[in-house]
């Protein structure tokens, strides 16, 4: 791929947080208090007194449907430096995963989180594992320091959409 090609790529990603299917949303394992739209929201991840918490140990699952097909480019996720999430790993299309059987199927990717990632360096995915993307989940596997909460402070997903037409607004023109 010519270096051009591949930031044309870049120039078009957007954060699909428009795309998410917020009725499906899920976060196993988060505190009451400190829930997952603290991290994924507009507004609320952008302010840094709200965070996504773990609440039994440090571990997080993030289930995110989207209401199209999504092709993932990068993740950010901003955490502190101690509690903020360490060993991400990244599953395109598993629906109603758990604890009980996320290590029963090889992630779509895998990332370690460094400093830089934690403070909103977003991480290039394995593209070609994430071009058609009905839904993501997320396993924080630990954090940065081996405690007992994990703390998220911003998640941002980044790509295109595979189809641009929204057939549900389509559907309701045909209907008039």
């Amino acid at each position: 791929m010519s270096a051009e090609s591949a930031s044309a790529i870049q120039r078009n990603q957007v954060d699909l947080l428009d795309f998410v299917d917020w009725s499906g949303v899920e976060c196993l394992n988060q505190s009451s208090t400190h829930s997952l739209p603290n991290a994924l929201k507009q507004g609320y991840r952008e302010d840094e007194g709200l965070v996504l918490e773990s609440d039994a140990d440090e571990q997080l699952l993030i289930y995110i449907p989207f209401n199209q097909v999504v092709k993932l480019h990068s993740i950010i996720i901003k955490g502190p430096e101690e509690e903020g999430p360490k060993t991400v790993k990244l599953f395109s299309n598993r629906e109603h995963m758990g604890f009980s059987n996320v290590n029963d199927f090889p992630p779509s990717d895998t990332a370690v989180l460094s400093e830089d990632n934690l403070k909103g360096k977003p991480v290039i995915l394995k593209y070609v594992k994430f071009q058609n993307v009905r839904s993501l989940t997320v396993f924080v596997e630990d954090n940065q320091s081996g405690s007992d909460i994990t703390k998220v402070e911003k998640i941002v997903l980044c790509g295109t959409t595979v189809e641009t037409t929204d057939m549900k607004a389509l559907k309701k023109i045909e209907d008039h």
